[in-house]
């Protein structure tokens, strides 16, 4: 599949992908990155906004799908059991394992499928490897964690490349 860091969609955030709009684009399935994706790391509740915005993709028949590489041990399961979706954690994001894993889990086609990360190298990498329509969001919380934030000035041009190719979210 394709090797390639730039996102093929930008949106703020989750909130800013209206699922009537996903659904009338034919999607079926939105995976998504837990940790600042979803919430902040901190967060082991999922928000109520995220409750109802996971309770519109229902409505509008699309599933909500966590891949995460998050190695807390019962993180990504408690997070996940509380909104109430299905998950792979220890994806080994940008590898297309975990990807692969939760369309055979869902039964539903890349096509009809778009990947939700804050990040460059795992998630919209790991995407566009499957290839999974990839859509970039900012960051929740740049934290305190000095390797993120190198990480993510590193990723400046492929954001800025994105930008560039005005790709309105899906």
């Amino acid at each position: 599949m394709a090797f390639s860091l730039v996102p093929r969609h930008l949106a703020e955030n989750v909130y800013r992908l209206p699922p009537q709009r996903l659904k009338e684009q034919g999607i079926r399935l939105v995976l998504a990155d837990l940790d600042n994706t979803l919430a902040p790391y901190e967060d082991a509740l999922p928000s109520p906004a995220l409750r109802r915005w996971k309770e519109e993709l229902e409505a509008h028949g699309i599933t909500l799908f966590v891949v995460s590489n998050s190695r807390k041990s019962r993180r990504c399961p408690d997070f996940c059991q509380a909104l109430g979706v299905p998950y792979v954690r220890h994806s080994g994001k940008p590898s297309r394992k975990g990807f692969f894993r939760a369309l055979e889990e869902t039964g539903i086609p890349p096509e009809q499928t778009i990947m939700v990360g804050d990040q460059i190298f795992t998630d919209i990498l790991g995407a566009n490897r499957a290839g999974i329509t990839s859509v970039l969001v900012r960051p929740i919380a740049w934290g305190k964690n000095p390797f993120r934030r190198i990480r993510y000035a590193i990723e400046t041009p492929f954001r800025m490349a994105a930008m560039a190719r005005h790709t309105p979210t899906p």
